[in-house]
């Protein structure tokens, strides 16, 4: 169940992951399946921090097409 950790404190490593995930253009759902934490959760954790969730114009998980 992706919300294993529903109301429990962030720690310093969820958050940290939270960063990298973001930064790596990963989509809010799979972030929230691989820190056990809900969606809504996510976003209020990554707003409370500056941390931009939206997309950028790039392929998910750094990946580059092939030419």
């Amino acid at each position: 169940m992706a919300n294993e950790n529903k109301g429990k404190k962030w720690t310093n490593d969820e958050i940290t992951k939270l960063k990298n995930f973001a930064s790596g253009n990963t989509p809010t759902r799979l972030i929230a399946m691989k820190l056990k934490r809900t969606k809504e959760g996510i976003q209020a954790k990554a707003q409370g921090l500056n941390i931009s969730l939206r997309p950028i114009n790039k392929s998910p998980y750094n990946r580059r097409k092939k030419k």
